[in-house]
């Protein structure tokens, strides 16, 4: 019978990929804190772990009328990003995929009427830095899976999608680690302002100090296991545009129990601003 054995809410900024002069330059001389802190999680948490598939809630994974989960045999190429080319450009990638578990997610909803899951394998399917960011950090000798954030899904929509996870992991024989690749509050500041809010110090940097706030209860409620406290400040988060709609948690979260979940977070990093956005790595042991 397979198991979640660990779960994590981890930052994908394009900072991490940049060169350490580039990132000491955006951000007074100092390193973001968010750099060491994945080397760091992957030592102490992933590591010691004995696990077989990195499931990856990628945010950047815009689907409308499914939720979608990549189930190719091995996914390799070179990346370049639409969005910052000059900053993630011609990026080398290649990892095994997990096919048995992509297909026996899309299995867990064949016979349901209030949710549809796609299993593909398409050569030509687009990869996104939400995956991408993490390779040369996470990466070890494990398949990796990415799934996409449905932009038509609520709370209970992606909680399901979550907890269908769980059940395709339970009928496999496979250990599994849940990435829930994304940020907290989301807002950039507009164009002509940007360049001076690219540091990382988030009382000076994050949009709005309402959202900062915001930002510091979730991390202090994740962090004591209070999920179900989570869920409860949805409504007033929901104001500060998480990104991909809090999809990539929430998905993680159904797939760890929803709202019974207790399992207390352990933050590698600081708390930060990654142009206007708020930013932290949260890990979850799993006993």
């Amino acid at each position: 019978m397979g198991q979640i054995v660990g779960a994590a809410l981890v930052s994908h900024v394009p900072p991490l990929v940049l060169p350490e002069a580039v990132r000491r330059e955006l951000n007074n001389g100092e390193d973001t804190t968010l750099f060491a802190g994945l080397h760091q999680l992957r030592a102490e948490k992933l590591d010691p772990l004995e696990f077989d598939t990195m499931v990856v809630i990628d945010t950047h994974w815009f689907t409308t009328i499914e939720h979608i989960v990549a189930s190719h045999d091995r996914r390799a190429g070179v990346y370049t990003s639409e969005e910052l080319p000059r900053g993630m450009s011609q990026m080398p990638y290649d990892f095994p995929g997990d096919r048995a578990l992509a297909q026996a997610w899309e299995a867990t909803a064949t016979d349901r009427d209030d949710t549809w899951i796609t299993a593909i394998d398409d050569p030509y399917l687009p990869v996104h830095y939400p995956t991408i960011n993490l390779l040369p950090f996470l990466q070890g000798d494990e398949q990796w899976v990415s799934a996409g954030v449905c932009q038509t899904a609520d709370e209970h929509d992606f909680m399901l999608f979550g907890s269908l996870l769980a059940e395709a992991i339970e009928a496999l024989d496979s250990r599994v680690v849940v990435l829930a690749s994304g940020g907290l509050s989301h807002r950039f500041w507009p164009l002509r302002q940007i360049r001076d809010h690219e540091a990382a110090d988030p009382d000076l940097h994050i949009r709005t100090p309402e959202a900062a706030a915001a930002d510091r209860n979730v991390i202090a409620m994740m962090k004591a296991g209070d999920h179900a406290g989570v869920l409860d400040f949805l409504p007033e988060f929901r104001q500060h545009a998480p990104e991909g709609f809090f999809g990539h948690y929430l998905t993680m979260l159904g797939a760890l129990g929803g709202a019974t979940c207790t399992a207390t977070g352990i933050q590698y990093g600081e708390y930060e601003a990654v142009a206007g956005t708020g930013q932290a790595h949260i890990w979850f042991d799993l006993a």
